[in-house]
């Protein structure tokens, strides 16, 4: 059965709301990220990457192209989903954030060669449907000596146990009644490591993503939701996503365009 994309259309209107089952990326999956990218940045650029021009590739509502506009960068997202930029416009300009929005896909973003230093990408890679040519456009369109950000998926048995089974299959526990990811979609960072070096990217560390809740207590928290007990938002801070060990589930990492 192909992901369910559209899910995106219908749900990215009201991204934002905490009741919105796509709200659970925002609940303690972007500070987890975040941590982890200002971590790089220092590493890599030696501090915050103000006044630098970045890109968020697949930016839905705008969650992390918010926080790097709050550094000081000069943001631009890109998403195939127009309710979801339209969410993404609103509510930057309700925060008085000047961010451009514009419609287009990883495989073909509307945007000129070298024209940015910093390229993020969440939650997007397992999605595409053509990820080498994803990575090949992201490399197009970064500066000789430009950072890459990401994160996605692993190709494993905790993954299809996590991911599938008990986020999307189980009527219990799933997040909604979607399908909103493949297996066979999911990336192991060898993999990932090969692509990003064909397009002359090359890969730096990684760090696992994922929840850090009790297993148990993460099982009631996903059932009150879909009870409508707790929201998708508290959810998201109840299962405590952030960086852990072992990248069996997900992970984040970076990659460098050489200058």
């Amino acid at each position: 059965m192909p992901i369910d994309n559209e899910l995106y259309d219908r749900l990215g209107g009201s991204w934002w709301d905490e009741d919105n089952p796509l709200n659970l990326l925002h609940g303690s999956l972007t500070p987890a990220r975040m941590d982890y990218f200002r971590t790089v940045l220092r590493h890599r650029l030696g501090g915050a990457p103000a006044r630098l021009k970045a890109l968020d590739i697949g930016c839905g509502a705008g969650l992390l192209a918010e926080e790097f506009a709050r550094f000081g960068c000069e943001v631009t997202g890109v998403d195939p989903s127009g309710p979801a930029l339209a969410a993404a416009r609103r509510h930057a300009a309700e925060g008085g954030l000047d961010i451009r929005y514009l419609a287009g896909s990883g495989e073909v973003l509307p945007l000129e060669d070298r024209s940015f230093d910093v390229v993020l990408c969440c939650d997007v890679l397992e999605h595409v449907a053509d990820l080498p040519r994803v990575i090949a456009e992201t490399a197009r369109v970064m500066k000789p000596g430009g950072l890459y950000l990401f994160d996605t998926v692993n190709r494993t048995a905790a993954s299809w146990l996590l991911a599938i089974k008990i986020l999307q299959d189980w009527p219990q526990t799933r997040i909604i009644d979607a399908q909103l990811h493949s297996w066979e979609m999911f990336i192991k960072p060898r993999e990932l490591a090969h692509l990003l070096q064909r397009s002359g990217l090359e890969p730096g560390g990684l760090a696992g993503l994922a929840p850090r809740a009790n297993p148990l207590a993460a099982l009631s928290a996903l059932r009150s939701a879909r009870r409508g007990a707790i929201s998708y938002g508290e959810l998201g801070r109840r299962l405590d996503f952030g960086q852990v060990r072992t990248t069996a589930l997900s992970y984040m990492g970076y990659a460098v365009k050489p200058g």
